[in-house]
């Protein structure tokens, strides 16, 4: 056993370690990602302006587009979640800007023949639609995805408000029994061809509002613009694939996401239908970025870019 004398020394030894222990680096904060996403909704939403302090602030003029810088050190989790949405943040502010995203298999099909989707692609996919949905203004899906999904279009898998939920039908084949007719979840709109709307009409709880026909559809410029008179500029199309194809080939799209899932269906519905090119030359290459959405490959495409 030791002296007195000795124990003294030891005991005051120990908070003297302590002390060289503390002076190290801080322990990085813990991980926060709905902070994170939280703050990316600010931004989003022009909220950021208001806060003395954000967490998350777009960059400068003069930085590369989209780029971005947090308050705090982040953990790649948070990273990944400003380095997808940020950028289509930055792109979307004070502007009209339309966005689509389609779910496919590897051998380009978004459904079996008979229509099933559900679900092609994984639960990290499904969460970044919901997450697209709370960005946006309004969420627009076709007729098809309606009759074969019922989907009910809100924000449930994440912080987020529900967009106004729109529906092309251009001929009215749509009842009124579907979820996003009668739920009352969100402000719903169907647009048809005007020869089958009437003034003040609605289907269920939604507006029906008439368009000219463009050939066998409606104009999706005339959509958008429709939509951008009612406030609603930040437009997320969410399917189907004739409905996607269709705004991009009108040139109405500003970006483009597909997730690739690894999943061969063999027959089914394609991803796309859109005029034959000649050449490869001929095909659009958009500068894009891609992102692994758990077994899912995300291509997140700029098509103003």
């Amino acid at each position: 056993m030791g002296s007195w004398e000795n124990l003294g020394k030891e005991c005051i030894s120990l908070p003297e370690m302590d002390i060289i222990e503390r002076s190290g680096p801080a322990p990085a904060p813990p991980s926060d990602p709905d902070q994170v996403w939280r703050a990316i909704l600010d931004i989003r939403r022009g909220k950021d302006a208001q806060s003395g302090d954000p967490l998350l602030t777009l960059a400068e003029t003069g930085d590369a587009p989209g780029s971005w810088r947090s308050a705090r050190p982040l953990d790649a989790g948070e990273r990944f979640l400003c380095d997808l949405y940020l950028p289509l943040c930055a792109a979307a502010a004070g502007r009209r800007y339309a966005a689509a995203h389609l779910g496919q298999s590897l051998d380009g099909r978004i459904a079996t023949l008979c229509g099933a989707s559900q679900w092609v692609t994984g639960p990290e996919d499904i969460v970044h639609n919901h997450r697209m949905r709370a960005l946006s203004d309004a969420v627009l899906v076709g007729a098809g995805t309606v009759r074969h999904d019922d989907p009910k279009l809100t924000v449930r898998h994440c912080a987020g408000d529900n967009p106004v939920r729109v529906v092309v039908d251009t001929n009215r084949r749509l009842e009124s029994g579907y979820g996003v007719f009668s739920d009352g979840a969100a402000p719903t709109l169907l647009i048809c061809a005007h020869d089958l709307a009437r003034p003040g009409e609605h289907l269920g709880n939604a507006e029906v509002i008439g368009l000219p026909r463009l050939g066998p559809g409606l104009d999706p410029a005339e959509i958008l613009a429709l939509l951008a008179g009612r406030g609603l500029r930040f437009v997320f199309i969410e399917g189907g694939g004739v409905t996607v194809s269709r705004f991009l080939q009108a040139g109405c799209l500003d970006r483009l996401q597909v997730t690739v899932a690894p999943l061969i269906l063999g027959s089914g519905r394609p991803s796309f239908t859109l005029p034959e090119v000649d050449t490869i030359a001929g095909g659009l290459r958009p500068r894009s970025r891609h992102f692994v959405l758990g077994s899912d490959i995300l291509f997140d495409c700029d098509l103003r870019g």
